[in-house]
């Protein structure tokens, strides 16, 4: 039997235990003398044997799932004799060519591996038949004793809840350990590039050429890696988005909160927020086909003969485009919050209502609406495709947004597309560029965050 399937009769346990024990409740209750003498609700006795059935019997399946492979594998592999083992000189070899003769993907007339294959499903017939035994047994197991432990006085509902306490601070755990092994995985390999390279030469290098010289004579492979470029290219970019996106955003945020009718914000606002559902590829193809090739001859027509067809303009307009919902939502969910009676009070002493917006509720809605556009920042500081389609792959040093550029973002992608080895400078670069990119990103979130629990401290 699949997992699948085995879940699917776990589950179906659980949840006949669930009907059923919450009516078994009811019963209870009524030969009670009502409702009001159960401790918890029917629905808690429900789930304190749903759990009970259902949770002991997943764990276990879990602990299967880990060992069973590594178990048959050992099995297996001890069938084989050294000397064919000797002679093949790899294990993992001969153990996938066993698994796909079981599987019927290949055939071989080699008596070793057919025995071999033979005892591969055998085992795995047999490790089926155990684990559905295994699990269907604990998860019927766990539907008894739960339903033998139904009385009017169980504390149902604080069983469930401790349950469901545990399993939230599990997720809690998960999510802090998944992100203190992206962190570690990151940093390990960076110091790995700069023990390669100087950590001076990488921030302050102004030449990105991260091509290794396989031989003295080889052309165009200087292996420099001087990130200062990149780093320029990134900034450009994005200050050119966030110049688009933040007027913009800001101001139909001021219109929605503030001038919109009921009627035109809820069809405006629906229509704005579209933007943030159109995958970046698609962002990217209108910059390559539209946006790059007008601004190149926008440019050309008044005198910059030396405009670039792929350019930070065109890259960082359109990214400004696709961040102008980002803002426009923050700021006006941040405007809405502003209280109503500043609004109030502004409007008695006389003020018209463009001088309430300008002095009374963008100054209260500022922290809240700085944390957006640092949020913003970073999304745009992290956008990858639209620069790929539109800015290009040149790292060039330059202040001239005509030209073409590239960030940080796209050089990592370049560097880890095909094959790759992981001992050489020029793959290592891209977690250097990981790390650097992952502090500054880290820095603006922690800055946003502070700035908006200051907020909400304040008008909550």
């Amino acid at each position: 039997m699949t997992t699948s399937m085995l879940m699917t009769v776990i589950a179906l346990i659980a949840i006949s235990g669930f009907f059923l024990a919450r009516t078994r409740s009811i019963k209870l209750a009524d030969m009670a003398g009502g409702l009001s003498k159960l401790h918890s609700r029917p629905n808690y006795y429900g789930s304190y044997v749903a759990i009970l059935a259902a949770i002991p019997a997943l764990i276990l399946l879990l602990l299967w799932q880990a060992v069973e492979p590594n178990l048959i594998h050992s099995l297996v592999m001890a069938q084989i004799p050294d000397s064919y083992l000797v002679r093949i000189n790899s294990h993992d070899l001969v153990y996938s060519q066993i698994g796909n003769i079981a599987s019927g993907i290949t055939q071989t007339d080699d008596a070793v591996l057919l025995a071999a294959a033979e005892h591969y499903q055998s085992l795995h017939a047999l490790g089926n038949t155990l684990r559905f035994t295994a699990m269907t047994t604990l998860a019927l197991a766990g539907f008894a004793f739960g339903w033998r432990s139904l009385r009017p006085r169980l504390r149902a509902r604080n069983r469930v809840e401790n349950v469901m306490q545990a399993f939230l601070l599990l997720c809690s755990t998960l999510a802090i350990l998944t992100t203190l092994g992206i962190v570690l995985s990151v940093l390990f390999e960076a110091l790995r590039f700069f023990q390669m390279i100087s950590i001076t030469d990488f921030i302050f290098g102004t030449e990105w050429s991260p091509q290794i010289a396989l031989r003295a004579d080889q052309q165009g492979a200087s292996g420099s890696f001087g990130a200062i470029p990149l780093f320029t290219g990134t900034l450009m970019i994005s200050i050119i988005a966030m110049c688009i996106a933040a007027p913009v955003g800001l101001m139909s945020a001021i219109y929605l909160a503030e001038y919109a009718s009921p009627r035109v914000r809820s069809i405006v606002k629906p229509i704005l927020e579209i933007l943030a559902g159109i995958p970046t590829v698609v962002y990217g193809f209108f910059a390559a086909l539209v946006a790059a090739p007008v601004i190149r001859d926008v440019a050309q027509a008044i005198g910059f003969e030396s405009a670039s067809s792929e350019s930070a303009l065109a890259a960082g307009f359109v990214m400004g485009v696709m961040i102008i919902p980002f803002v426009s939502s923050l700021s006006d969910d941040v405007i809405t919050a502003v209280p109503q009676s500043l609004r109030d009070g502004s409007l008695g002493l006389g003020a018209t209502p463009s001088e309430t917006i300008r002095q009374v509720v963008i100054p209260a809605a500022l922290p809240g609406i700085v944390g957006g556009l640092l949020l913003a920042v970073s999304r745009a500081i992290g956008e990858t495709m639209i620069v790929v389609m539109a800015a290009g792959l040149s790292a060039n040093l330059t202040a001239n947004p005509l030209d073409s550029v590239t960030t940080v973002t796209v050089q990592i992608v370049t560097l880890l597309v095909g094959d790759q080895e992981f001992d050489s400078p020029k793959t290592l670069a891209a977690f250097a560029l990981g790390l650097t990119l992952f502090v500054v990103t880290l820095a603006l979130n922690f800055v946003a965050l502070r700035i908006v629990k200051k907020y909400r401290e304040q008008y909550d």
